[in-house]
C-alpha cells in the first residue's frame, strides 16, 4: 500500500498544490500573482534587495494615479481671467492660501490647501496615452528597446518585504499596459505590482490570491493543509531530490502562511474601519481605495498605487469632471488628513500624478484634448513642505513660465524621499549593460 503514496503525493504536488494557488487567485496577465510575489520574496531574502537603498530610511509611498490626463485648468490651475473657451464652465474659488485659487470642483483641497504642495510648473514632455503611463510612473522616457521599472518595482527590488504583505501593490486596473507602464520592466515580473482589480466599495469585495476560494473557510483550508503535510512526511522518506522538494514545500508553505495570516486578512478587511472613517473617505471606489491603501501601508506594504480611470475627457469634459472630481477631492484629502492625524505623514509620501495636461482651448465636443507641455501634480509627506503652490503657467495654461520640472525630476524627488540612491545602476539581464536608477534632479521646493 505504501507504493500508492508516492503517486498520490505526485498528484498533490502537480495537481492539488498548484490548484491551491490557482483556486486562491486566478493568475493575472500583468499584475503579479501570489506565486510570483513569493518568488520575489525568496529572491529578496537572498540578499540582493537593499543594495541600492538607504537601509535606515523606512519611508513608504501611496501614489494616486488618475489615468487619462486630468485637466490642470479644471482642478488646481484655473484661468478665471482667460476667455470663455479657455476658462471653461467651472468657477475659481479662494483657498486657504492667500491669493491662490482652485476650481469650485475641489472645495476640500481649497479648504485644506495648507496641508499640501501643489506643483503647477510640471512639463510632462508627452501627450500620448500608454507612453505616459510608462514615463510618468518611472521617470524614464519611453524606450521601445528597454522597459524601465516603475517606482513601486524599484522599491520592491531595493527594499524587499517588510511583512507578509507584498511590498508593491496596485489597487484597481487603471494603468495602461500597452507599453508596459507600471510594471517591473527589466527587473523582472516578480517586481510587478500585486494587483487588486476589484472595487473596495463593493459589498462583495474580495482580494484575489488573499481571499480563500468560495465556500472554503480558513479552518477548512488549515485541515486540508494538515492532511497534505501528513502525506508529505511519507514522501520525504522516498524523494530522491530532497533539496528541490524542500524548496518547493517552503514556497507553498509561505503561500499558505500569507493567505491564512490574521494580519493579512485584517489588512484587507475594510469592515475593521468605523462607519465614520469610511464615510469621511467617501463610499465610492476611489475613497475606499485610498482608505485601503492606508491600511496596507500600516500592515507593511512599502508602495501602494491607487489607480482611477475615466479621465480622458475629449468629449463633455465638464460633465465628466462633475462626476470624477468629487470622489477625488474627498478621497485624497481625507487620506492626507487621516495620515497626519495618525502621525504617519513623517514616513509616508503621498503623490498624485496623471498622464499629462489638457488643451487650453475647449474643443467642439465640449472637451479638452491631450496637452504635452503643462500639467500639475500634488505631493505631501516625508518632509515635503506643506501649504505651497510651486511654479506657474502662462495666462492660458499652455506651458510653465520661468522654471519648469520634468517627470525625471519627479522620479528623483520620490526616490530621494524613499531612500533610493539616484546614481546607482541596475544591470540589464539581457545584455549586461548598466541602467541608471534615475536621470533627474530632486525638486528643491518639494524636498524641504
Amino acid at each position: 500500500m505504501l507504493k500508492l503514496f508516492p503517486e498520490k503525493v505526485s498528484n498533490c504536488e502537480t495537481g492539488s498544490r498548484r490548484q491551491f494557488l490557482l483556486e486562491v487567485g486566478a493568475l493575472s496577465a500583468f499584475g503579479i500573482s501570489l506565486d510570483s510575489v513569493l518568488r520575489g520574496q525568496a529572491h529578496a531574502s537572498q540578499g540582493e534587495s537593499g543594495a541600492l537603498a538607504d537601509p535606515s530610511n523606512d519611508t513608504n509611498c501611496i501614489l494616486i494615479w488618475t489615468r487619462g490626463g486630468t485637466s490642470h485648468h479644471d482642478t488646481f490651475d484655473p484661468k478665471p481671467n482667460a476667455s470663455a473657451d479657455v476658462r471653461g464652465d467651472f468657477s475659481a474659488i479662494s483657498t486657504a492660501l492667500p491669493g491662490i485659487q482652485f476650481t469650485e470642483k475641489v472645495p476640500l483641497f481649497a479648504k485644506h490647501a495648507k496641508e499640501f504642495s501643489i506643483m503647477r510648473n510640471l512639463n510632462p514632455q508627452n501627450g500620448a496615452h500608454s507612453t505616459a503611463d510608462a514615463f510618468m510612473l518611472s521617470g524614464h522616457k519611453f524606450n521601445p528597446s528597454v522597459t524601465y521599472p516603475c517606482y513601486g518595482a524599484v522599491i520592491a527590488k531595493t527594499k524587499g518585504f517588510k511583512t507578509n504583505i507584498p511590498p508593491h501593490i496596485q489597487l484597481g486596473n487603471n494603468v495602461d499596459r500597452r507599453f508596459n507602464g507600471g510594471l517591473g520592466g527589466y527587473l523582472g515580473i516578480q517586481y510587478n505590482p500585486f494587483e487588486i482589480p476589484g472595487d473596495p466599495n463593493a459589498k462583495n469585495f474580495t482580494v484575489r490570491d488573499i481571499s480563500p476560494p468560495s465556500g472554503i473557510s480558513i479552518d477548512r483550508m488549515k485541515r486540508r493543509q494538515q492532511a497534505l503535510s501528513a502525506i508529505d512526511t511519507l514522501q520525504r522518506q522516498a524523494d530522491q531530490n530532497q533539496n528541490t522538494f524542500e524548496a518547493s514545500d517552503a514556497h507553498y508553505q509561505n503561500a499558505f502562511s500569507m493567505i491564512t495570516s490574521a494580519d493579512t486578512q485584517e489588512a484587507f478587511d475594510l469592515s475593521q474601519e468605523s462607519d465614520k472613517t469610511r464615510d469621511e473617505y467617501g463610499r465610492h471606489n476611489l475613497g475606499q481605495s485610498c482608505l485601503l491603501a492606508r491600511r496596507l501601508i500600516e500592515a507593511g506594504s512599502r508602495f501602494v498605487t491607487v489607480s482611477s480611470g475615466g479621465w480622458d475627457t475629449h468629449t463633455n469634459n465638464f460633465k465628466g469632471l462633475e462626476r470624477l472630481l468629487p470622489p477625488f477631492d474627498q478621497g485624497v484629502t481625507s487620506l492626507v488628513l487621516d495620515l497626519k492625524q495618525r502621525g504617519m505623514l513623517d514616513n509616508t509620501l503621498v503623490v498624485w500624478l496623471t498622464d499629462f495636461g489638457r488643451t487650453p482651448v475647449i474643443n467642439s465636443a465640449a472637451g479638452r484634448d491631450h496637452w504635452s507641455t503643462a500639467s500639475t501634480m500634488m505631493m505631501i509627506g516625508a518632509g515635503t513642505p506643506a501649504g505651497q503652490v510651486v511654479g506657474a503657467t502662462d495666462d492660458t495654461g499652455s506651458r510653465p513660465v520661468g522654471n519648469e520640472y520634468y517627470p525625471a525630476d519627479v522620479a528623483a524627488t520620490i526616490y530621494s524621499k524613499l531612500g533610493v540612491k539616484l546614481d546607482h545602476y541596475f544591470v540589464s539581464p539581457e545584455d549586461g549593460r548598466p541602467l541608471i536608477v534615475c536621470e533627474g534632479q530632486p525638486i528643491p521646493e518639494l524636498m524641504g
